[in-house]
């Protein structure tokens, strides 16, 4: 659908150019970069902003980069036919105007002559030959807006469209009767109609550009909703008509390579694209429910996933220790938490930072969420027998340093970690538990006996996710006596700390928050805390002689990132106050 670009790299080239005409420095390239990684501009934009060039520098520049012809475009008025057939969303998401024909090939102004993807996109997207002008980026959105209305298409303006064309596709009485009837020649021309496939990639567009993590399709009595989670949070987008349920379910179907005629069984696939050079992965899965099909599309969204343990939310002695820990030779780490909470990423950071050429790492993974270079990642299939503990099994013939087991479901995986531990393994996985200390009873409710746990677990990282606060448009205040009290502070405790929100602005959608980091608490199994382990004492027995040997709770690494004003005081009593 969308391809790849090599534009981050080809930006790098243009400053270079520029330093060699003698318009900027090396230092003056260096804070552009930081800049353009704050702001998401273009680079010439990025350096137009900070006055250091001209945008006639920034085009002489690209026209002699890349040989593209420049034009002036403020006088250009695109004919209806080409605005029709180039939509708003497409010429905002891929920064382009549509300007002329000429022989056959439609002539498109872009700000970025080095994104070749783009011009691909488009000829797959509109079914022509595509070739590119230079243009001013804000020349460029000025006209969009012009041309196009400062309003986006919608899903909303679609779903009116897609009743006048199609009508009652299938009705809501006949649906329960379509379901068993449809044959597969039906279902396939159901789901290839235009406005279905609009309205689909519309709904993707939209989820991916707001950063949405998954999309949710659901089928109701009298209603077929579609919600997108957002940092954590679910947004509702307009709702389609009841009757699109079957073909919009049979377009993703297709998309993911599922079985259409197959609507009684859950199925799971996955849908590979890009977007703006972004590489995206869709993991798909469909559940059958008595109105039809529920179908979930998990958003792998590669460009926005930052592999760094820093990046992740771990900081202060955190992060020492786990540098320390994932260092050493043998043993077990654990990541625990809720689904969704960030295991998985924490653990691919630990698995950057031990990334050497003279180290052999092997993951066994149920999904492979992220292709990592250097890595062998394995895709566990339980349909025919490839489980963790059977993969794991293997993988040690494999001649391995370090070992990532997607997740510890049973004691046969367990046992398979701890014996990769004891033959001198370091092995990473995960665990559903409410925090560190719990982990350790849910390992013994596992039948893994004590002795094994205190001689091969090493450390236990339990964490959640906390939205954090919009830094273009946060403000300082101070909370009242009973939203201290919701995270266990006295007034005295927060007497000299900064305390900040989000009021809403444009960037973060009105919402007051802009992503999510981590909250952390570090578990290291000390003399004591094995003894305790041996003894098979109480979780909170536990949880005291951590504590007294340094560990921080969830609450308290929380209350550090409010008193650093990353999250709120909201985010933190939601999250960590569940313990």
């Amino acid at each position: 659908m969308w391809g790849e670009t090599l534009a981050g790299r080809d930006q790098t080239q243009l400053g270079t150019l520029l330093i060699g005409r003698g318009r900027i420095t090396e230092n003056d390239l260096e804070e552009a970069l930081e800049r353009q990684s704050a702001t998401g501009k273009l680079l010439g934009q990025t350096l137009a902003d900070m006055g250091l060039v001209t945008e006639e520098d920034i085009l002489s520049a690209l026209h002699a980069q890349s040989g593209m012809t420049v034009e002036d475009i403020t006088t250009c008025v695109p004919e209806p036919e080409l605005l029709e057939r180039v939509s708003g969303s497409i010429a905002r998401i891929y920064k382009i105007l549509p300007l002329r024909w000429e022989d056959k090939t439609l002539i498109v102004a872009m700000a970025d002559p080095m994104d070749i993807q783009t011009l691909d996109d488009l000829r797959f997207m509109l079914n022509c030959e595509i070739k590119g002008v230079i243009a001013g980026e804000e020349d460029i959105s000025h006209a969009i807006d012009q041309h196009y209305g400062t309003d986006t298409e919608s899903v909303g303006d679609l779903l009116k469209q897609i009743e006048d064309e199609m009508g009652g596709a299938v009705s809501v009485e006949d649906e329960k009767e379509a379901s068993e009837s449809i044959d597969i020649a039906s279902l396939r021309d159901l789901a290839e109609q235009a406005p279905v496939v609009k309205l689909l990639n519309l709904v993707l567009i939209q989820a991916i550009r707001d950063r949405g993590s998954d999309i949710h399709f659901e089928p109701f009595e009298d209603q077929f909703r579609i919600r997108y989670r957002v940092d954590g949070m679910l947004y509702e987008m307009i709702p389609p008509p009841k009757h699109l349920s079957l073909a919009v379910t049979s377009r993703i179907k297709v998309m993911a390579n599922l079985d259409i005629a197959e609507r009684r069984l859950p199925q799971d696939g996955r849908i590979q694209l890009s977007m703006k050079g972004k590489g995206i992965d869709l993991r798909v899965s469909t559940l059958p429910t008595i109105f039809g099909e529920s179908v979930v599309m998990r958003i792998l969204d590669k460009s926005i996933v930052m592999l760094d343990l820093a990046h992740v939310g771990l900081t202060g002695e955190n992060i020492r220790i786990v540098e320390e820990v994932i260092k050493k030779p043998n043993g077990i780490i654990l990541a625990t938490g809720p689904t969704g909470c960030g295991k998985t990423t924490t653990l691919y950071s630990c698995l950057k930072e031990l990334n050497d050429i003279d180290v052999k790492i092997i993951t066994t993974e149920d999904p492979v969420e992220y292709d990592i270079p250097g890595i062998v990642q394995v895709q566990i299939r339980e349909h025919i027998g490839l489980t963790f503990a059977i993969c794991l099994r293997h993988i040690l013939r494999q001649d391995p340093d370090k070992i990532l087991v997607g997740e510890i479901r049973d004691k046969e995986t367990a046992d398979m970690a701890i014996q990769a531990s004891l033959t001198g393994h370091l092995v990473l996985s995960t665990l559903h538990t409410n925090d560190a200390p719990g982990t350790i009873t849910r390992l013994i409710d596992m039948e893994v006996e004590p002795f094994l746990i205190t001689s091969t677990l090493e450390a236990i990282v339990a964490q959640r996710l906390v939205r954090t606060v919009c830094h273009n448009c946060r403000e300082e205040y101070k909370p009242e006596k009973d939203e201290l009290r919701t995270i266990g502070l006295k007034p005295e405790e927060a007497k000299g700390k900064s305390f900040y929100r989000g009021k809403g602005c444009d960037r973060c959608k009105n919402i007051g928050y802009l992503g999510r980091i981590g909250i952390f608490e570090v578990l290291i199994l000390n003399e004591e805390v094995r003894s305790l382990v041996l003894k098979r004492a109480p979780t909170k027995d536990i949880r005291a002689a951590a504590q007294k040997g340094g560990m921080r709770s969830l609450r308290e690494d929380g209350i550090e990132k409010i008193f650093a004003g990353v999250t709120s005081i909201e985010e933190v009593a939601r999250e960590a106050m569940r313990e």
